[in-house]
């Protein structure tokens, strides 16, 4: 608060408002009275305020989460404790809103929102609803605070301003915190969002003295919110480095699996309470590539539409070398190389050389171009970090060409034997359909026959995308994300990489940084979640 008064002052403030709580997560309330009152800060009550004044019981702060509770709780009465009886009856005494002529501007101060003293005023509401709160206040300034992170816009002459908070950092990963600087003369109004550097560690340090939890004080420390998430919109969940709650992820949903066993959450520190979505379960740290779309097999099932007539729409091995790059930088910790066929691809060989020097990666193949120019080099890289994986689709040929052509079961079966010899035993998935369905344990056997191991056959469900015109439904409500690179830029899942049959999975264009992807998958990931209050299901598509 005193740096507050000092920078702002500094800056020519004629006038210092607070605009309510108190308290609410710091640890010595009592100190803020005489800054306030010395330094003729006008001052409304929020919700904190009226709720110590009264002694509630709890902060009425308007979270509806238990989880979001139960540490609005913990902070709540502490403060309610420690607040001097003299100085909660000060709050009681101060008005819940506040309206002024100043520079010729009707200028509107509230806590939360007009509607509310507890309302969440988010930057991310429908335009609807931030019209909802401009039209019942009617003003040519809002200005509001409440849910923490500072934001301003302007709807036809109004402006509104998010002012942010004092007492706790943005979300933002910066230890510095918010305020809002006003100009206001002859009618026109502007505001500037000023980042305020303060003596953090004094007020970690005061909080760990006062007993204060841990996981408080760590966001004061970090700039990273580690408690009340749940009640943050998509938009502003996305942004931070936490998004879920470890105790209160629904037990129904089962983790995602890669088809080759389960996959286990990144360690995380068993003390925090939070828990990020990117490197989870319910979004694995694996990055697809999508080399090429062009295809020598037109597949009637193919999840992507790829056949010989497909547009290439290749990466160059520059663009895929700096993916790779920028995959090892933002925590990925596999590759995925797909296409259409990726050895069509001319230059394949070096590409694989590159990204399993870097991460483990797997290729996906139909095993039928291993010989020859393009894959010259394949054998030398059959002591990194390299899996091919192919498709068999049936025991017999009659049944594999079924969907993938005439001949496809022979030379795929040529191309396996090829791999193994190459010191390069692949995995093998088979697509599941009516006509193979019976016909699964002789896939096994036949390929346990060829030396592989049983782990390295997979069964995988038939998806109603791109060729496919039945099959399982896949969509962001339905899946987890696998982030998915291609010449069209970023996409939901691999299995709607196809821009042409899959829109409703495109997520960004080409030249998108892949962390900004992450931050776009979060979003959409818990605007699919929370429209029903449930996490997505994983669906094993494509691995």
């Amino acid at each position: 608060m005193q740096a507050f008064v000092d920078d702002a002052r500094a800056r020519g403030a004629e006038r210092l408002y607070c605009l309510g709580d108190l308290g609410g997560f710091g640890a010595e309330v009592d100190a803020l009275w005489p800054i306030l009152t010395g330094n003729d800060i006008t001052c409304l009550a929020g919700n904190y305020d009226v709720a110590i004044a009264r002694g509630d019981t709890d902060c009425g702060c308007g979270y509806r989460d238990p989880k979001d509770n139960e540490f609005a709780q913990l902070i709540y009465d502490h403060t309610l404790a420690t607040t001097n009886r003299d100085f909660a009856a000060w709050m009681g005494e101060l008005p819940t809103e506040r309206r002024e002529s100043i520079g010729g501007c009707d200028v509107h101060m509230v806590h939360g929102s007009t509607l509310a003293l507890n309302d969440f005023w988010w930057e991310s509401l429908p335009e609807d609803q931030h019209r909802l709160r401009l039209e019942a206040s009617g003003a040519d300034v809002i200005l509001c605070t409440h849910s923490g992170l500072p934001w301003q816009r302007r709807t036809g002459d109004t402006l509104t301003v998010n002012v942010g908070v004092l007492g706790k950092p943005a979300n933002d990963g910066q230890q510095g915190v918010w305020y809002a600087l006003l100009d206001l003369d002859e009618g026109r109004a502007s505001a500037e969002l000023v980042p305020l550097a303060y003596d953090w560690q004094a007020q970690a340090a005061s909080m760990r003295a006062a007993g204060l939890p841990e996981v408080f004080v760590e966001t004061i420390e970090t700039g990273w919110w580690t408690t009340c998430l749940e009640v943050l919109p998509p938009y502003e969940r996305a942004r931070g480095r936490y998004h879920l709650y470890r105790s209160t992820l629904p037990t129904a949903f089962s983790p995602a699996d890669d088809g080759w066993g389960g996959t286990e959450p990144a360690a995380l520190d068993e003390d925090r309470p939070v828990v990020p979505l990117f490197g989870s379960p319910y979004f694995p740290s694996r990055l697809w590539l999508y080399t090429n779309f062009h295809c020598n097999l037109a597949c009637d099932y193919c999840a992507v539409a790829s056949s010989p007539k497909a547009a290439p729409r290749s990466l160059s091995v520059e663009e895929f070398r700096s993916l790779v790059d920028e995959a090892v930088a933002s925590g990925f910790t596999e590759l995925y190389v797909t296409g259409g066929e990726p050895f069509l691809h001319p230059d394949i060989v070096q590409l694989l050389d590159y990204a399993s020097a870097q991460l483990p990666t797997v290729v996906m193949t139909n095993a039928m171009l291993l010989r020859g120019r393009r894959a010259n080099g394949l054998a030398d890289l059959a002591d990194r970090k390299l899996t091919v994986q192919t498709s068999l689709d049936g025991a017999t040929a009659a049944t594999h060409d079924l969907h993938r052509g005439p001949g496809s079961w022979q030379r795929t079966m040529d191309g396996i034997r090829h791999l193994i010899d190459l010191g390069l035993p692949p995995r093998v998935a088979l697509t599941e359909t009516p006509e193979n369905t019976g016909e699964i344990p002789a896939v096994a056997a036949l390929l346990a026959e060829l030396g592989l191991p049983a782990d390295h056959f997979a069964v995988r469900p038939l998806l109603r995308r791109g060729f496919a015109d039945t099959g399982i439904e896949i969509g962001e409500d339905t899946s987890v994300p696998e982030l998915t690179v291609t010449a069209d830029g970023l996409h939901w899942h691999p299995a709607g990489a196809d821009t042409a049959t899959s829109p409703d999975m495109y997520i960004a264009p080409p030249g998108t940084p892949l962390e900004r992807g992450k931050q776009l998958v979060t979003e959409h990931f818990f605007a699919a979640r929370l429209a029903d209050g449930s996490l997505p299901r994983p669906v094993h598509c494509a691995i």
